[in-house]
């Protein structure tokens, strides 16, 4: 007998929450605002592809991003951007940034500061 897998758990989070609670949290998320997809004028953290930041007890930090479309130009540089940006902040040991298409971004996950700098407020 073989175990299917059911899929996702009812109530399960397409995001991963992020570990909003470490001190270094803050800071990762303004090196995370400094990044810019050179064709749109938000930083990539208002624009919603941000997924998860996670830092470890050990402050290692894995970020978890996507892009607004998997053909992106910037596709292979801008997870090496990120990890730029985040790397030198004191405190912190190691960056990881991973691209994910799961669950597909949507406009729906920008900030309201976003869709105001854009004009869909």
């Amino acid at each position: 007998m073989t175990a299917e897998n059911p899929g996702p758990v009812e109530g399960t989070p397409l995001i991963k929450p992020s570990t909003t609670d470490h001190p270094l949290y803050e800071s990762v998320v303004e090196a995370c605002r400094s990044v810019y997809d050179p064709e749109i004028p938000v930083n990539i953290f208002d624009l919603g592809l941000v997924y998860t930041i996670e830092i470890s007890p050990e402050n290692e930090v894995e970020i978890t991003m996507t892009l607004t479309a998997p053909g992106c130009p910037v596709a292979g540089e801008m997870p090496g951007w990120v990890a730029d940006a985040v790397e030198p902040l004191p405190g912190v040991k190691q960056v990881d940034v991973r691209l994910t298409w799961e669950p597909q971004w949507g406009m729906d996950m920008m900030s309201d500061e976003a869709r105001l700098e854009l004009g869909f407020m």
